[in-house]
């Protein structure tokens, strides 16, 4: 499984982020102002995994750069499910918050919250 299913299954395995995007929880695709009726998630790398992490040799972690959307006509709601996400990036990945983009268009708020953090390399143990 790769790190976008892994972030997508523990996403929507938190009652509240479920209940409220319904799974609406999409890779790359933005939504058109226009199109969200309800809550949105768009998860979207902004960089290549980066070897990480070296031991005899070898790379043993890869470093991920990420964004998570939240997108939404209720700017309360749209922080909340932030919030979430933030900590379930903590709890499930260990990867960081860092500052994203926060933006109001035609009616609705995007919060966009970057995330970096390190993971074992899934052939750890056969190195």
């Amino acid at each position: 499984m790769d790190i976008l299913d892994e972030i997508y299954e523990a996403l929507i395995a938190d009652a509240y982020i479920k209940e409220q995007t319904l799974g609406r929880i999409k890779f790359y695709e933005y939504p058109e102002t226009g199109d969200v009726d309800n809550p949105y998630i768009v998860i979207d790398p902004i960089d290549t995994p980066t070897p990480s992490q070296y031991a005899d040799d070898q790379w043993t972690k890869l470093d991920f750069l990420l964004q998570i959307d939240i997108w939404s006509h209720n700017r309360k709601l749209t922080e909340s499910i932030a919030d979430k996400v933030r900590d379930v990036m903590w709890d499930t990945f260990g990867f960081a918050q860092r500052a994203g983009p926060k933006e109001y268009d035609q009616g609705v708020f995007r919060d966009a919250r970057r995330y970096r953090g390190s993971l074992y390399r899934e052939d750890f143990n056969n190195l």
